[in-house]
């Protein structure tokens, strides 16, 4: 998590996407504040989390492409060490959630 960011590809996707998400939260939270029905609220949170998969979804790409890749190819193996770790690491928390 200390590794510089790299430029992503989808940047400007990704900040858009971002910035309707929190719009969105927004909105849930006044939902919340009016009394909404807790369906709707429900069903308002489940399209945030689709949402924010999907920006994981482009994040995690332009990541493979770019860094897991330079690792790969890079000379240093210790660096392909690390950068497969770290997806394994990140894969296995996603499966405990």
């Amino acid at each position: 998590m200390s590794e510089k960011a790299q430029n992503h590809r989808h940047k400007k996707e990704i900040l858009a996407r971002l910035q309707s998400i929190e719009g969105h939260v927004r909105g849930v939270a006044r939902m919340v504040e009016n009394d909404a029905y807790c369906i709707d609220i429900i069903q308002q949170t489940q399209a945030i989390k689709r949402a924010l998969d999907k920006v994981n979804q482009l994040i995690l790409n332009d990541h493979l492409n770019h860094c897991v890749i330079t690792a790969i190819r890079g000379d240093d193996p210790l660096e392909r060490e690390r950068v497969i770790s770290e997806l394994a690491d990140l894969f296995e928390a996603q499966s405990r959630l």
